[in-house]
């Protein structure tokens, strides 16, 4: 069996895959803190849970936007596993084609949602990771990652908003009834999950407009069901997005 570590700001989000299937999902807390042997008791927990053992599993893979945690967790692997994890970067082969003017500074979250979509959706494809931060990526017809965008994503938004204002609470991040609120928590609703939205539609709208064709949306991250909801695009919600991807890179480097 296969364990694949999407390593987010906020979250950290496990996979484990037994040939093709994903076993079970699961997430833990992002903390810079937290030492090797400290993730790897959590982890043997995470795996015990949901009926496997360490000895069930022969490789691991990470992607990681957090430098700190990834050290952590190839401390956790090694020790609980007795093996080291692939980690995603320059120089392990991933099969993308990045066009960007410089190729090793694309996020390893990025190249692992690229690289599911190229299998799994049709193409041309926008992918929408809808995490701490929210990122856009742009694959043209024939699988080439051409770029994207990065902005702040919602939950980054809401902190703002409430630490920089003397009146606004923190609020749950559910979708609201309707676009003009008439109150104080759904007008905050309504501002950060529909204003999410149209951005997710205005930019498809832009992004094709610059490619000159229609393409296939899809969206993943912690915030993209809420955020997908309001959307008047079709948008496909591929949870696992990430975790499929990098099940994808682990197997290209072991041929």
């Amino acid at each position: 069996m296969l364990l694949a570590f999407d390593v987010g700001n906020t979250h950290i989000t496990l996979g484990a895959f037994s040939g093709d299937t994903l076993a079970f999902e699961t997430r833990l807390a992002s903390d810079r803190k937290r030492t090797g042997d400290q993730y790897a008791i959590e982890l043997k927990d995470m795996i015990e849970l949901n009926g496997y053992t360490p000895g069930d599993f022969t490789g691991a893979v990470i992607s990681s936007v957090v430098p700190n945690l990834s050290a952590s967790l190839k401390q956790a692997v090694t020790r609980l596993f007795g093996f080291e994890p692939l980690s995603v970067g320059p120089g392990v082969k991933s099969g993308l084609n990045i066009k960007i003017d410089n190729p090793a500074q694309l996020g390893a979250d990025m190249v692992a949602g690229a690289v599911a979509a190229i299998a799994k959706y049709s193409l041309p494809c926008i992918v929408y990771d809808l995490g701490t931060a929210t990122t856009i990526s742009v694959l043209d017809r024939t699988g080439n990652f051409l770029g994207g965008t990065i902005c702040a994503g919602v939950g980054v938004s809401l902190d703002a908003l409430t630490s920089r204002t003397a009146q606004l609470p923190h609020i749950s991040l559910e979708t609201p009834a309707k676009v003009i609120g008439t109150n104080t928590v759904d007008c905050m609703k309504s501002g950060l999950l529909c204003g999410a939205a149209a951005m997710v539609d205005g930019m498809a709208d832009r992004i094709e407009d610059e490619l000159g064709e229609k393409t296939t949306l899809v969206a993943t991250g912690g915030l993209a069901p809420e955020v997908v909801k309001s959307c008047r695009r079709d948008v496909i919600l591929d949870g696992s997005l990430l975790l499929e991807g990098l099940r994808l890179i682990y197997e290209r480097n072991q041929q």
